[in-house]
C-alpha cells in the first residue's frame, strides 16, 4: 500500500511540473543516533564516504580525474566529468545530501546485456551518477524518493523508474535511519552533446498514514 501511494504521488508530479533552480540549505549538526541502512549496504555509520558496490555497475570510486578508466568483471567505466556538490536539502524531517555528480561512459560486460536492455539498446552509453545520503531525522517512518524526475540540458527527460542502480533509495525510511548510495540515469550514446546541467525533482514526503508532510523540491546542478 505504501509503495502504491508513493507511486501515485510520483505520477501526479509527472503532469505539468516545471523545473526551477533552488539554493541548497546549509548543513546542520544533528546529535541523534543514526542507523545506516543495512538492507542494501553494510557500512559503518561513521564512514560517510563509503558507498555500496553495485552488482550491475563497475565501481568508479577510484575515478577522480577526467579521462581515467577502470575495468572489472562488470564492464569498463571512463570518467568524462565530475563535480563535487556537498549540498544539503531539507524537506521537513528528511535531510537529502547530494555528495557529487559524475558523467561516465560505460561499456557493460556482455553478461549484463539483459539487465540494461530495458533502459537502452546501445552496447555502450553515457550516464549520470548521483551520489547521495538520505537521513530521516524523525523517530517515525517516512516515505521519500530523492529523484522522482530527471532532466538534462540535452533534452533527456526520465523518471525514477529508469534509475539503473536500483539501490532502494526510494520509498520507506525508518526513524533515525540513513540511506547512502547512488542513482544513475542513461543520458545518451557516445555521440551525445555536452552535458552542462541536470535538474531533478524529488518526491513529496509522506508519513506511514500516507499523509503528505512536505512538498517536493526542485534542484538544478551544474557541471
Amino acid at each position: 500500500m505504501k509503495q502504491t501511494m508513493i507511486t501515485i504521488a510520483l505520477v501526479f508530479l509527472l503532469t505539468g511540473c516545471s523545473f526551477v533552480s533552488i539554493q541548497p540549505n546549509k548543513d546542520k549538526t544533528d546529535s541523534k543516533t543514526e542507523k545506516i541502512s543495512t538492507a542494501t549496504k553494510k557500512i559503518s555509520e561513521h564512514d560517510h564516504n563509503a558507498y555500496y558496490n553495485s552488482p550491475q555497475v563497475t565501481d568508479d570510486s577510484t575515478l577522480q580525474k577526467v579521462g581515467q578508466s577502470v575495468t572489472d568483471e562488470k564492464g569498463e567505466a571512463t570518467l568524462k566529468a565530475i563535480k563535487p556538490i556537498n549540498s544539503v536539502y531539507h524537506l521537513g524531517d528528511i535531510e537529502f545530501t547530494i555528495k557529487e555528480i559524475k558523467l561516465l561512459h560505460y561499456r557493460p560486460d556482455y553478461s549484463l546485456i539483459d539487465y540494461y536492455h530495458p533502459l537502452t539498446e546501445a552496447e555502450e552509453f553515457d550516464f549520470i551518477k548521483i551520489s547521495a545520503d538520505i537521513k530521516n531525522k524523525s523517530k517515525e517512518t517516512r516515505n521519500f524518493a530523492p529523484v522522482a524526475l530527471f532532466e538534462t540540458n540535452t533534452g533527456i527527460k526520465m523518471d525514477w523508474k529508469q534509475d539503473m542502480y536500483l539501490e532502494h533509495l526510494n520509498g520507506e525510511i525508518e526513524g533515525n535511519q540513513v540511506k547512502r548510495g547512488s542513482l544513475g540515469f542513461i543520458v545518451d550514446t557516445a555521440e551525445s552533446k555536452k552535458i552542462e546541467w541536470i535538474k531533478i525533482l524529488t518526491s513529496d514526503v509522506f508519513n506511514e498514514k500516507q499523509e503528505r508532510l512536505e512538498e517536493a523540491q526542485k534542484i538544478q546542478l551544474h557541471f
